[in-house]
């Protein structure tokens, strides 16, 4: 590292400050800074100095050039004073003195690009700051500076006169500078205030239009409800008078047409079904009736319903015969109708291969997972999700041949969830689809065990299981409830951490959800005062949070909490392993 002195500056007396500003200045001045960075390296100087002068008595001032990579502007300041106390306190800014000690060394350290500090009690201090040449400035070698020190000495002396006047018109400079970006801050709240109203006004305007959105859905779901029951009789009507024409001698080509108008008032009653069940589902009206049930004989059923279906004769309906799975305690209707639509839309749109039909236990044994696979034309990876809207339909080859509503996969989806399930597709353009429902083997609360007609029991279902969940945000409850979902899982909730500490002392749960940033009562304190009672210390407890939490903060928290969520990464296997892990540490 080459460092070259250009410039020295004794401190004295107080015309020594004035002396030392100038020289500062020149000095950047020759080195290339610009006159806003000239400004601040003299006042860093005239700080500087002024605080050996104050507080040692005398003290100097050494410019020089440092020839590296990165060619600095080196600025020394020493003194043989008392030295500095509480220099570490200065420095971060902590320290207050009714002298305003340590306020031009902090001004010093935000100015420069780089200062360092040494004060001994008794021995002085001694103060260096580096300001990095500007980028577009010249590169300096020894013989540039040489020149530059011959050019500083030609300078005409400045008197205190003089430098008075040019800090002064520097001071009036900066301060209508101030004057500038106080208007402009003003002119900014301004804009702000006028975008607030305007924001304001929008969500009052959103609000108004989902209440919209909200009575025409109502609306919707009345007029389908209402007229899928008028248009069920007179259709009713039709199929019964064409069988009892059919019944009547007729002429082959009468038959014919009799036969047409019963095929289209059995779609058309299809249709009718449809629509009356999405209605029943929306309006909330559809009740669920479980009931113990055996799958080797819900596929015998749908076997012998669904193979007078089979025209095609290059087409063949599989069921794979189930094994090992436990008798099941759910709505066989509702089940039987989702596998009825999935098998009915593979056979519309596939022409030869086979349609096969599964079922099997998922990896945590608590559900069944039926599929309905066919060697169909398949389906394009944007379309997978449509098809689960209603009255949507998917142009293909087939589909002119295929008439359909597009309420049959918007229904299953529907009837699965309300059995406490879902529903996927897998599939590819020309390889075929693969329909998934996986369904709780137990319906809802009703997790006990039931036994078999001959008195055996059915299966050893997962024991009542008690989960609390507090969180303010009523969407985040109602996503932790569903992915909280399980047979034999009584979910509770509370919006606020007063609530939930009462509940978790009425209740006891077997496990709590707990939401770490909630107004009033926060997570932290709810979890301190839960672990810190009697009745609740033992209950295992999961922090849920959208805020990132280190590695220590993490480390504190696992100390009274049993695991951590972030509610980014909210999934039902997530959700899932977290209670199961919980439960398994108690």
């Amino acid at each position: 590292m080459t460092v070259l002195p250009i410039a020295a500056v004794a401190l004295s007396y107080d015309f020594d400050l004035v002396a030392a500003r100038r020289r500062a200045r020149a000095v950047a001045a020759l080195l290339g800074f610009d006159q806003q960075h000239q400004t601040r390296i003299a006042t860093v100087v005239s700080e500087l100095a002024r605080n050996a002068l104050r507080y040692a008595g005398s003290g100097r001032l050494e410019l020089s050039v440092e020839l590296d990579d990165k060619q600095s502007l080196v600025i020394e300041v020493s003194d043989r004073g008392p030295g500095i106390a509480n220099v570490d306190e200065i420095l971060a800014g902590r320290y207050r003195s009714k002298s305003g000690m340590g306020m031009g060394l902090l001004g010093a350290q935000r100015l420069m690009d780089e200062f360092s500090l040494t004060s001994r009690a008794g021995e002085g201090t001694t103060v260096i700051v580096r300001k990095r040449l500007p980028s577009n400035a010249r590169r300096f070698d020894e013989v540039a500076v040489t020149r530059l020190i011959a050019e500083l000495a030609r300078q005409r002396p400045v008197d205190q006169v003089d430098e008075m006047q040019r800090q002064n018109a520097e001071l009036l400079a900066a301060l209508a500078d101030l004057h500038e970006r106080q208007v402009e801050l003003e002119r900014l709240n301004q804009e702000l205030e006028d975008t607030n109203r305007g924001v304001l006004a929008l969500y009052a305007e959103l609000d108004e239009k989902a209440e919209s959105v909200r009575r025409a859905d109502e609306l919707k779901t009345r007029f389908l409800a209402d007229m899928s029951h008028e248009f069920r009789t007179p259709v009713n009507s039709i199929l019964a008078l064409s069988r009892l024409v059919e019944e009547t001698p007729l002429t082959d080509e009468a038959r014919k047409q009799i036969l047409l108008i019963r095929r289209s008032a059995d779609g058309l009653a299809g249709l009718v079904n449809d629509l009356l069940d999405l209605a029943k589902i929306e309006a909330g009206k559809v009740e669920v009736r479980p009931a113990e049930l055996d799958i080797a004989n819900l596929f015998s059923a749908l076997r012998g319903m669904l193979r007078p279906l089979l025209v095609n004769r290059s087409l063949a309906l599989m069921f794979d015969e189930p094994e090992g799975l436990p008798l099941m305690f759910t709505d066989e209707g509702k089940l039987s109708q989702i596998l009825r639509n999935f098998i009915s839309n593979a056979l519309k749109f596939t022409e030869t291969g086979e349609i096969r039909v599964t079922a099997e236990l998922n990896q945590r044994g608590n559900a069944v997972i039926f599929s309905v696979a066919d060697t169909g034309i398949g389906i394009s990876v944007e379309d997978q999700e449509r098809i689960f809207d209603e009255f949507t339909q998917v142009d293909t080859p087939l589909q002119g041949r295929s008439k359909g509503s597009g309420l049959g996969l918007p229904l299953t989806r529907r009837l699965a969830t309300l059995l406490g399930g879902f529903v996927m597709v897998e599939s590819e353009p020309g390889a075929g689809a693969t329909f998934r429902a996986e369904v709780p083997i137990v319906f809802g609360d009703a997790a006990t065990m039931r036994p078999m007609s001959d008195g055996t029991p059915a299966s050893a279902p997962a024991p009542k299981i008690r989960i609390l969940i507090v969180d303010d945000d009523e969407t985040a409850r109602y996503a932790m409830r569903s992915f909280a979902s399980r047979p034999g899982a009584e979910i509770m909730d509370a919006e606020n951490g007063t609530e939930g500490i009462a509940k978790a002392l009425s209740e006891q749960p077997n496990v709590i959800l707990l939401d770490m940033m909630m107004p009033g009562i926060g997570g932290h304190e709810v979890l301190q005062r839960l672990k810190s009672q009697p009745e609740t210390s033992a209950i295992p407890i999961i922090l849920v949070t959208s805020r990132f939490i280190n590695d220590e903060e993490r480390e504190q928290v696992l100390s009274r909490a049993t695991g951590v969520i972030y509610k980014g990464d909210l999934s039902r296997e997530v959700v899932s392993r977290a209670i199961d892990d919980a439960i398994a540490a108690t």
